[in-house]
């Protein structure tokens, strides 16, 4: 008898929809994300700016990277700018982070068919950014809603 491990292309992903904790449990419900974690990202070359994101790790054969944005589109307003709900600043700002060209492919594709499509009235503020820095929240943030129930975001 020999030992049979299921393969997985694990990619990591990073999003920025406001409130991370709501966005985080969402996340975590969908076949195919393997793990998550909430914490702080600057686009690469602009550590001053910090915006809460949730990263995913996720198999790519059992989810795509563009079936995740689409998921995204459906957690926050991101027609809005650095603002979510009662939530103000640029910290709040909806954001698609890449690690890779085919990521930023997808994500600008993705905007634009949204855009295109007028469904939400107005033209998307997403920055699609590539990813520099990211600080890891404390764990009191990690799986927020999981310990605590409900969240105090609109997700």
């Amino acid at each position: 008898m020999t030992d049979f491990q299921e393969e997985v292309d694990v990619e990591q992903a990073t999003f920025g929809a406001g409130c991370f904790w709501g966005a985080e449990a969402s996340f975590r419900a969908l076949p195919g994300v393997l793990d998550s974690r909430v914490g702080f990202a600057s686009p690469r070359g602009d550590d001053a700016v910090s915006i809460e994101v949730v990263q995913v790790d996720f198999d790519a054969r059992a989810i795509t990277y563009s079936r995740l944005i689409e998921h995204f589109w459906t957690l926050h307003d991101p027609t809005s700018v650095d603002r979510q709900g009662a939530d103000v600043g640029v910290k709040y700002r909806s954001a698609l982070f890449f690690n890779s060209g085919r990521q930023a492919d997808d994500a600008r594709a993705a905007k634009q068919q949204l855009d295109a499509a007028g469904h939400l009235g107005k033209p998307l503020a997403t920055v699609i950014v590539p990813l520099g820095e990211f600080q890891l929240a404390d764990e009191e943030h990690q799986r927020y809603v999981e310990k605590h129930g409900g969240s105090s975001c609109s997700i």
